[in-house]
């Protein structure tokens, strides 16, 4: 449970730290760093700009990559209920038509868990044994020797504190690049979006499929006890609204079927269906002179491929690892290593949803007709082969850690 807390008890409860940490950004990244943080007895500072959490919601895949910041915190269990397992895919043609249905959880399951989950249950999940936050408030300044300015809404100042780490993960749009110091982002513009909304389970618990079409996108994902649907094509295609966008995806289309049929009339009768531009983000550099970046504000995902949060929570449970073995004379050191391991972790992941994004949002009947050809050869072993490969190759942050923070390592020349 999220625990609105006045920025002064935060502060106060920090004093004695031996890390005095501030996270800005109660997103699924920040909130697992935080927590992670709080397991090991220290006592971040959390803060958001938003007043309070008000947050449509969406429906995420979490891949294994999660699973050792859910065994930290305790709640593996907790996480299992409030999902549904991810047992199979199924991939249709343009038209519609059933193509293949693929048995991933059978591939991903020597790893750990795959589950569907929404994300307001997740964060009911991460913040299960209770999460201090305050709300309204964020950083616009944050000084060379790490002292931050905190300010409300509207820019008036708050307070000041100092810090040994600040922790920006404010989200793919990150006010905090700047106030850290990072460059401008590498950004990839899809010039797609689509509407994300809930529609009823209609049986297939564990089945989440996709129609690829030319110039839309539809695809279903179970969570607990429902679907969340995701319909979206080209900007200029969008502007009439999703009834008519629907409509036109039922004339490119035949044989949808009951479940995603379904899915198009819950996009049209939603009162303020979510809205979500399909474009990524990724910072040059995490660790920077005056904090660091995390989660979406260090690498923002395209939803192709189903990894930015699963790989927002590895990298926070990397760092929070990582601190666990760190000192302030140590700090600078551990964070460097951290980057050094995590980041091509995560860039690998993005480029495997740019390459999807780049399958996905091509438009002609050729192009439909090329991309079906190819998934009907391709393997899933094949198809998963790079997830495959950063799910048995994670290294072990302690260990990284012990090294760079070693004697003999800290007297070295």
């Amino acid at each position: 449970m999220l625990i609105p807390t006045a920025l002064d008890a935060q502060l106060a409860a920090q004093r004695h730290d031996r890390l005095r940490v501030l996270v800005i950004g109660a997103g699924v990244a920040g909130i697992t760093a935080a927590q992670l943080l709080r397991r090991q007895g220290l006592h971040p500072v959390l803060v958001d700009h938003l007043p309070t959490m008000d947050h449509p919601g969406y429906m995420l895949a979490l891949m294994p990559t999660v699973d050792g910041a859910f065994a930290d915190l305790g709640v593996q269990e907790a996480y299992r209920a409030a999902g549904t397992p991810l047992a199979r895919y199924r991939f249709r043609s343009h038209r519609g038509r059933p193509l293949r249905t693929d048995p991933l959880g059978e591939l991903l399951r020597v790893y750990g868990d795959y589950n569907g989950i929404a994300r307001g249950a997740l964060l009911d999940v991460l913040t299960a044994h209770g999460c201090p936050v305050t709300w309204g408030t964020t950083v616009d300044r944050v000084d060379a020797d790490g002292h931050a300015r905190f300010v409300d809404r509207e820019g008036s100042p708050q307070a000041s504190a100092p810090f040994d780490l600040v922790i920006g993960a404010d989200g793919i749009r990150s006010r905090m690049r700047a106030v850290l110091g990072a460059a401008e982002p590498d950004v990839v513009t899809t010039g797609w979006s689509g509407w994300v909304v809930w529609a009823d389970d209609l049986g297939e618990h564990d089945l989440g499929e996709e129609v690829w079409g030319d110039g839309f996108f539809l695809g279903v994902y179970p969570v607990k006890d429902r679907l969340g649907v995701f319909l979206g094509g080209p900007d200029e295609e969008l502007l009439d609204g999703p009834a008519a966008f629907a409509e036109r995806v039922r004339q490119k289309t035949s044989g949808l079927g009951t479940r995603l049929e379904a899915a198009l009339i819950a996009v049209v009768e939603a009162p303020d269906p979510h809205f979500w531009r399909l474009d990524d983000a990724r910072a040059r550099r995490w660790v920077l002179s005056r904090g660091v970046l995390l989660g979406d504000a260090a690498a923002g995902f395209l939803p192709t491929a189903g990894m930015g949060a699963g790989m927002a929570i590895e990298s926070a449970w990397m760092l929070a690892r990582m601190l666990a073995h760190a000192e302030r004379d140590t700090l600078t050191a551990v964070l460097h290593a951290w980057e050094r391991i995590e980041r091509p972790r995560v860039e690998a992941a993005q480029g495997t949803s740019r390459a999807l994004a780049g399958l996905m949002f091509r438009r002609g009947a050729v192009v439909a007709w090329l991309r079906e050809s190819l998934m009907r050869v391709l393997s899933v072993r094949a198809a998963l082969r790079p997830i495959l490969r950063l799910l048995a190759e994670r290294p072990d942050p302690d260990a990284v850690a012990r090294d760079v923070t070693s004697p003999a390592r800290r007297t070295s020349p």
